[in-house]
């Protein structure tokens, strides 16, 4: 079974190198909605893949992150880049390009690796990310699932360890420790460091 939870956020951004001039050469914005689909064999104890509440935390507040910042990428000028983080307080430096494409991918990228270091607690079971939809305009959208992951985001090169969040951005999380818990490989620490709260049942199936 399939469950879709839908977020947005308005951004902006320079598209560099693709063939509008509009969009390589001016900083222009969009309100984009993200679809985040995910699937499982198995109902939790409420009957569910997965309560939609619970995609209202980390989940959420990565992609609030991008709403009303601008998504710079890594590859820009350095000129640009400090006038970008001197003059806005919302900004996003990434590894990629930030085109509907790599966005799909990367924020695939970023919530496969928080269900992986999430703790369930409601009886759910192999939870999957099955892919991630991202809107940029009414017409036009790009999806990524597990096989662009694994071909164009690691085998491409990328990471989220490069991506990178204003200080506003960071003071505005739930958890401010939420970017360090994700990138946290010490296995010396705790497996999966985002728990969801226990469940007292009132009926047993």
């Amino acid at each position: 079974m399939i469950i879709r939870k839908l977020f947005k956020f308005e951004g902006a951004h320079i598209v560099r190198d693709c063939s509008s001039d509009r969009c390589k050469k001016s900083i222009h914005g969009h309100s984009y909605i993200v679809e985040v689909k995910l699937k499982a064999s198995h109902l939790d104890n409420a009957g569910m893949v997965l309560d939609f509440g619970l995609m209202k935390g980390t989940i959420r507040d990565v992609i609030d992150s991008f709403d009303h910042a601008y998504s710079l990428w890594t590859k820009e000028n350095n000129d640009y880049k400090e006038f970008i983080k001197a003059h806005s307080e919302r900004w996003i430096e990434m590894p990629c390009s930030p085109t509907a494409e790599l966005y799909s991918v990367m924020f695939y990228a970023i919530i496969y690796n928080i269900i992986n270091k999430t703790q369930f607690n409601n009886g759910e079971k192999n939870i999957i990310l099955d892919s991630v939809r991202v809107h940029e305009t009414d017409t036009g959208w790009a999806e990524a699932d597990y096989d662009d992951y694994i071909n164009i985001w690691l085998r491409g090169g990328y990471s989220i360890k490069h991506i990178f969040f204003s200080q506003q951005i960071k003071m505005e999380w739930k958890d401010p420790k939420m970017w360090d818990k994700l990138l946290d490989e010490d296995p010396k620490s705790l497996a999966r460091p985002f728990i969801n709260p226990k469940i007292t049942l009132l009926y047993n199936s």
